[in-house]
């Protein structure tokens, strides 16, 4: 992928044997950590509503709505459900999910993981029923979480290229992939115990989705830094080669203490691509402000001997101060 010419040049740094050294302590920890959370025991329920309303009978649809009140609003009479039973566009997403999902065996491994690694930071946290579904693809609330709930929509997640998803923007679909379904739910718990800024600075907002992406570090251990951001694999690599330059283009412009709510859409928002202004700006991955401020973050943790829960109270320049962020050459 092309850099931005003039900001944007990949440079390379030079490893020191004292980084090796702290990266080897670093994960000894991170090993007794992780055996630690294998031992924690959950009652991980799942429930296969998709599959459940898609062999129903119409006789069968009194029996669903009494054990699944909160999918049946109140103001649709059954017969809205019984044709649901046989519309065509309905039975061809049951059909897609259970090619794409089968037993689910893979994605309940990965949504056990999670909760163990909740349950080891969030020891009160209460292990919600799962319940998954087909939603007509509403992307927008293809995870729901509650205390006690998890309703995952799994036609969201058939893949980029399914033609369920033609005519979206391209930058939509390709969110739309199983390999960001247990991220997606580590996101849904993020936002129930990081809350968000009361000061107005492009800063504030960027260490908060470090925040909740640095959470995402701690929950989802195994997944792929493009995984919990939600990026490829080529638009990390471009992050991260070019992170020097956008940490540069932000201080040279003053932004970081600017309170003007239009950088959200150019920075933070979802988006095609990050706006800088610049020729070569549709290269770019979106939402790169996000990216700076877990990288922000993380130097933080990796410098202070901070808890997990104690950072997220934290105010975003003093997480700043503190870290003394220096990017990645």
């Amino acid at each position: 992928m092309k850099r931005l010419l003039k900001y944007f040049r990949n440079r390379i740094g030079h490893g020191m044997p004292l980084a090796l050294i702290l990266v080897l302590w670093s994960c000894g920890e991170t090993d007794k950590t992780e055996a630690e959370i294998d031992k924690i025991a959950v009652d991980l329920r799942i429930s296969r509503f998709d599959q459940e309303f898609a062999d129903a009978s119409a006789t069968e649809i009194p029996e669903l709505k009494a054990k699944y009140p909160y999918l049946f609003p109140e103001q649709f009479p059954d017969s809205v459900w019984v044709a649901k039973l046989s519309d065509t566009i309905q039975i061809e997403l049951s059909e897609e999910v259970d090619n794409a999902f089968g037993d689910f065996e893979e994605e309940a491994a990965d949504l056990e993981s999670l909760f163990k690694h909740i349950k080891y930071y969030f020891p009160d946290t209460e292990i919600p029923h799962i319940v998954t579904l087909t939603s007509d693809v509403r992307y927008e609330n293809r995870i729901i979480l509650t205390d006690t709930l998890l309703l995952i929509g799994l036609d969201n997640y058939l893949g980029e290229d399914h033609h369920f998803y033609e005519g979206m923007q391209r930058y939509i679909a390709a969110s739309l992939d199983k390999r960001f379904l247990a991220s997606d739910v580590a996101n849904a718990f993020a936002k129930k115990v990081i809350s968000y800024p009361r000061n107005r600075t492009l800063l504030s907002r960027m260490v908060y989705y470090g925040k909740e992406l640095y959470l995402k570090d701690k929950l989802i251990p195994s997944a792929t830094d493009a995984q919990k951001i939600g990026y490829s694999e080529e638009q990390m690599d471009w992050a991260t080669a070019n992170e020097e330059q956008m940490w540069t283009y932000f201080v040279e412009r003053e932004l970081l203490y600017s309170t003007d709510t239009g950088l959200d859409r150019k920075f933070l928002d979802p988006a095609p691509f990050t706006k800088f202004g610049l020729e070569l700006d549709n290269e770019s991955p979106p939402r790169l402000g996000r990216y700076m401020g877990w990288q922000i973050v993380r130097a933080f943790m990796e410098k202070t001997d901070t808890g997990l829960q104690q950072l997220l109270e934290m105010p975003a320049d003093e997480i700043l101060k503190q870290s003394n962020y220096k990017p990645k050459r």
